[in-house]
């Protein structure tokens, strides 16, 4: 395409959005409210990812260690555990050690057991995959001079159902709501089209390639994506930071994390401005493509 002709359309696509002010701005607040709809719901879904990611990664076992195990025999079992597949870290807690934490969460009540000290002391084990906990506690409850272990086994599986569940919820809405926002768009651009089927048809009738009459409705597209994207980006950015304020130090010392402001806000308005443009492409293409049979 020549320059001269590349400028005649970016020229035009501007042109027709100022000379079609109401189909515009009905086509603007299209794109603006089913935008920002997506990235509010977006960065929540990504967010509740996270958390459940958060908490597959917190489980963990106890491995008890037999009373008559000697310091000899503990060394060993940290080896042979650790050397087990899947496994991500192994780590040893004294029952002096356990007892300490047990005071600390319950009070000097349970120091009386400081006399006679009835915990085991143990290995606290993580896998690399928590989906594989089960397989690793069989297969260290096997081992020599391990008294038991423990897992929350229905506990545990229950959750990773309830995480499985929501993540296919979370994936379901937000195709189910992207799938709408480009029905509504697509359509009101489509509305905007129609309203000028006639121009189209001139331009055909008068020996116009089909590229030639597509072109600047897609520039227009683009632009209806580009702009209509700026106060989606602003309002999530706003939202997500002052969420991001009020949480994050209420959730520093808790194993569940939400999603740091940079890069993740960089990365939604990106994909909020890339979905902008992407409808509104498509919306021009599939609506004006039925008035190029002239």
């Amino acid at each position: 395409m020549k320059a001269r002709t590349l400028s005649r359309h970016f020229r035009e696509s501007f042109k027709s959005l100022v000379r079609n002010g109401w189909m515009t701005f009905a086509s603007l607040s299209a794109v603006t409210v089913t935008l920002l709809l997506v990235g509010v719901f977006t960065a929540l879904m990504l967010n509740m990812n996270k958390a459940a990611t958060d908490i597959e990664n917190d489980v963990e076992m106890n491995v008890y260690i037999e009373l008559e195990a000697d310091e000899v025999s503990v060394s060993s079992l940290e080896d042979q555990i650790s050397d087990l597949s899947g496994v991500e870290s192994v780590t040893y807690s004294s029952k002096e050690e356990e007892l300490s934490s047990l005071i600390e969460s319950f009070g000097d009540e349970m120091s009386l057991f400081e006399q006679n000290n009835p915990l085991r002391d143990k290995f606290i084990v993580k896998a690399t995959d928590p989906r594989q906990t089960e397989r690793l506690a069989s297969q260290i409850t096997t081992i020599e001079n391990i008294a038991a272990v423990e897992y929350g086994e229905d506990k545990i599986e229950q959750l990773f159902e309830t995480l499985e569940i929501s993540r296919n919820v979370g994936a379901v809405l937000i195709f189910g709501l992207l799938f709408t926002a480009m029905f509504l768009i697509s359509n009101t651009i489509k509305i905007t089209i129609v309203a000028r089927r006639r121009e189209i048809e001139i331009m055909k009738l008068v020996g116009a390639s089909n590229w030639f009459v597509r072109f600047p409705f897609l520039l227009e597209g683009i632009w209806l994506g580009i702009i209509g994207a700026i106060l989606p980006i602003a309002v999530v950015s706003f939202l997500y930071y002052n969420v991001y304020e009020f949480m994050e130090p209420r959730l520093e010392n808790s194993f569940i994390q939400i999603l740091e402001f940079t890069p993740f806000i960089y990365q939604i308005n990106a994909l909020i401005l890339l979905m902008g443009v992407v409808i509104g492409v498509w919306g021009s293409f599939m609506s004006v493509r039925k008035f190029l049979k002239v």
